[in-house]
């Protein structure tokens, strides 16, 4: 069961990590409007659902957003 659930985290990271490349490539296009709602899932995700610190991203930060 323990490998499981590793494995179900590992591919929870790796999503993530994806998640964080789409927010910052629409950023970068200046599509603003969607990444900074992508980034608040991302955020709602970390924090509420895997019981995790939600660091900012770039895009989260900035004055564009």
């Amino acid at each position: 069961m323990a490998d499981e659930t590793a494995r179900y985290q590992k591919a929870a990271q790796d999503a993530l990590e994806q998640l964080d490349w789409c927010i910052g490539y629409l950023h970068g296009i200046h599509k603003t409007k969607i990444s900074a709602q992508l980034a608040k899932n991302r955020a709602h995700i970390k924090r509420d659902l895997m019981k995790d610190d939600a660091e900012p991203i770039p895009s989260e930060v900035t004055a564009e957003s």
